[in-house]
């Protein structure tokens, strides 16, 4: 008798002799079933409580570990006092400079190199021993040549974010379908046709795997160039704490980053969900 006959009347050795791997049992099965925002709270609150249980057995002092409740009681201090918010405002500018700087120019540039092999063998060496230098090592140099004000931040951002948005575009380009390219082609499309009937629908969803990416890193490149000069943002705000041994204050800036990465990536998650809705 044929396997899948054999499989399809034992539904029970069709589970089991499945493709992929078996599903957890139990508690974990169940718990992995729910939605991630119905799991969310428990996480948190779990995570809470091992905060606390921790910092209460060890008696850690304030400066080393603080508890989540005086973690909580910084955050609204802060957040009342409007430190909280000026800081983030700041960082949250950068990042979102440095993000339509680096993604613009990596865009532009992927595109361009993802047509032509001839510009991508003559260009590529050079972006890629660009990269291979810390941007932490030159950080310093673009806080002295441009000061300690935005154009510093936005330029160390723009340079993070560059890299990976340069290679998903160029992957993406370089992706498309050959034969639906002389297809269009064969019905006389025009070059802006192409580009936007084939060639971007084809490309986005390898693009927004490298925005996301993008999205992370800015959060990285804005705190690098708040930690190597600045007067404000919560690269500062980290640096202040560090300074008087206020740990509760790191952690509320650290927590406030947590959240504008998480921000900023589901709104490119969202951009990308309506973008590519055809795909559905």
């Amino acid at each position: 008798m044929a396997e899948g006959t054999i499989l399809a009347r034992n539904p029970k050795m069709k589970a089991e002799t499945g493709s992929g791997a078996h599903p957890p049992p139990g508690l974990l099965r169940r718990f992995a079933s729910y939605p991630a925002a119905a799991t969310f709270p428990f996480v948190v609150a779990s995570i809470l409580l091992l905060w606390e249980g921790l910092v209460r057995w060890q008696e850690y002092p304030a400066f080393i570990l603080p508890g989540p409740l005086a973690v909580g009681r910084k955050t609204l201090t802060l957040a009342l006092n409007g430190t909280l918010w000026r800081h983030a405002q700041v960082t949250l500018l950068e990042i979102v400079l440095g993000l339509l700087l680096g993604v613009g120019l990596a865009l532009l540039l992927g595109y361009l190199l993802g047509k032509s092999p001839a510009l991508d063998r003559l260009v590529s060496p050079y972006i890629v021993a660009s990269q291979t230098v810390p941007v932490v090592a030159i950080a310093p140099l673009l806080v002295i040549w441009f000061g300690n004000g935005l154009v510093s931040k936005v330029l160390i951002t723009g340079i993070i974010v560059f890299f990976p948005s340069l290679v998903s575009t160029i992957v993406g380009i370089r992706g498309v379908d050959k034969d639906l390219h002389d297809l269009m082609r064969s019905l006389r499309a025009t070059r802006s046709q192409l580009f936007f009937k084939l060639e971007l629908p084809a490309a986005l969803p390898v693009i927004f795997g490298g925005l996301k990416l993008s999205v992370i890193l800015a959060v990285v490149g804005a705190v690098v160039g708040e930690f190597v000069g600045a007067d404000v943002g919560l690269g500062f705000l980290i640096n202040l704490g560090r300074g008087v041994l206020d740990t509760a204050m790191i952690f509320v800036a650290v927590l406030a980053l947590v959240v504008i990465a998480q921000t900023l990536y589901a709104a490119v998650s969202a951009l990308e969900s309506y973008c590519l809705r055809w795909r559905q």
